[in-house]
């Protein structure tokens, strides 16, 4: 039996920690064409569902924490426990669907089935459905709950992910000549590099886990994006095309994520000044998970993350001076040792007794955190068009989660000429979610004209 490590488990305590939090995340499959007969759905995700063993299954906890929780398998599995059917009203468009999917995550998933719903939304415009899929944090992250998703659709194997740049670069990669052997590489001199890059990488991972403890423990600016939440949820989301985005990469030398986190910036600098606030450098302090996952665990269930605590310059005006603060400061914090310090801590903590690690995250996920801001998530998702029972997936739209008083996140997903920026936020403290969500669309569309002109310079200097 497989058992949750610490850091799936910890999703369950933050969600134990409050009950207006339900710590699901998925997706949405958009699909061309009139839905299905809904039995001979049934039939094909029957199938295609019991091929991915954790959605089978359901946890077996143990009293007092004395140990972890267990994925067993459900012996009265039903799918049609999981498989709901819902119409949105006419007119079907935006505006209704993300009013469903608002309700669909303000529910919490039952723990005493397997952690996951899937949705079937009738009725959009332009005739069209739609496939909501909603898994519990603890069972999957981004990447996993992508693969899931999309495991689901006809015939998807690893190459629907792969970039054809990134495939390039692979087999140029492989037509580089194998280097002789210098006279230096003997044993001892290996022994030293060795010994120095472990000494290295040790101190990095020290500096970024000091850096981590003073992002989590130092207090933000007073802002309204932090607080208590409600039971209620808005979501919304934005597509832009990948070729724009790319653009803008080309041009400045960044990389997609660090536009994409730029975007955000410009958002919510648009949500601050809409509510009266001045955007200062200390306003937004954002949790940004990064994937540890190794090629061959991309399929794998659970989480592999760590994460990086940036601020984003959102007291910047400036849309390059904005996307040079958040590449220098990206880059500063990939080298500085956060993303390793995570890594360690999380592995850690796996070799602690169950009984006493649970006590410290559940001590932690009810202390009002004040650090943190928000959530900014990036997944790769599939770069070819996928397909549901022969009809084109017409896009993908992520769901991040919110909790711990984070009362806005923000998950950013590719999609064959698409990068798609999915909003969930809290009913009552985020009414403006529109405002985030054109401010995001506003700041890409202004970062791509900006590309485009020849006297613009980029400078590549720490901030």
């Amino acid at each position: 039996m497989d058992h949750l490590n610490a850091l799936d488990a910890g999703f369950l305590m933050a969600e134990d920690s409050d009950r207006n939090v339900s710590l699901a995340i998925g997706g949405i499959a958009i699909i061309d064409g009139c839905a299905p007969d809904h039995d001979k759905l049934k039939d094909v995700l029957s199938e295609r569902i019991r091929k991915i063993p954790r959605c089978t299954q359901m946890l077996h906890t143990q009293p007092f924490d004395l140990g972890a929780p267990q994925w067993v398998d459900d012996p009265e599995f039903e799918l049609s426990r999981h498989v709901r059917r819902i119409a949105v009203p006419r007119p079907g468009d935006d505006a209704e669907l993300f009013r469903v999917v608002a309700d669909v995550l303000e529910h919490r998933l039952n723990r005493d089935r397997p952690l996951w719903e899937c949705w079937v939304i009738e009725g959009l415009k332009g005739n069209r459905w739609a496939i909501l899929m909603k898994i519990h944090h603890c069972m999957a992250d981004g990447i996993s709950a992508t693969r899931i998703l999309t495991r689901l659709c006809d015939d998807v194997d690893g190459d629907a992910f792969a970039r054809p740049v990134a495939a390039k670069r692979k087999a140029v990669a492989h037509l580089k000549p194998v280097p002789e052997r210098s006279p230096r590489s003997n044993p001892l001199h290996n022994l030293w590099r060795t010994a120095t890059g472990i000494t290295d990488a040790a101190a990095r991972t020290v500096t970024g886990a000091a850096e981590l403890a003073a992002g989590l423990l130092r207090p933000n600016a007073d802002s309204s994006l932090v607080g208590p939440v409600t039971a209620m949820r808005r979501y919304r989301a934005v597509r832009v095309p990948l070729a724009d985005i790319e653009q803008v990469c080309r041009k400045f030398d960044v990389t997609v994520n660090d536009v994409a986190l730029t975007a955000i910036t410009g958002g919510f600098r648009s949500v601050l000044l809409h509510r009266g606030e001045e955007p200062r450098p200390d306003s937004l302090r954002t949790l940004v998970p990064v994937s540890v996952r190794s090629p061959d665990a991309l399929d794998k269930p659970g989480n592999r993350l760590s994460v990086l605590l940036p601020y984003l310059p959102v007291e910047q005006d400036d849309a390059i001076q904005q996307l040079r603060i958040v590449h220098s400061r990206m880059t500063r914090a990939k080298h500085s040792g956060q993303r390793q310090a995570g890594n360690v801590a999380v592995s850690a903590s796996n070799y602690v007794p169950f009984m006493l690690s649970s006590w410290v995250i559940r001590l932690l996920t009810r202390l009002p955190q004040r650090g943190i801001v928000t959530l900014a998530t990036n997944v790769p998702g599939p770069r070819r068009q996928l397909k549901m029972m022969g009809s084109k997936v017409a896009g993908l739209l992520p769901i991040p989660p919110i909790a711990l008083r984070l009362r806005t996140g923000v998950a950013v997903l590719s999609y064959v000429d698409d990068l798609v920026f999915g909003i969930t936020a809290d009913y009552s403290a985020a009414a403006d979610v529109d405002e985030l969500a054109n401010g995001i669309e506003a700041a890409v569309t202004r970062l791509e004209m900006l590309s485009q002109g020849s006297v613009l310079l980029f400078a590549n200097k720490s901030v």
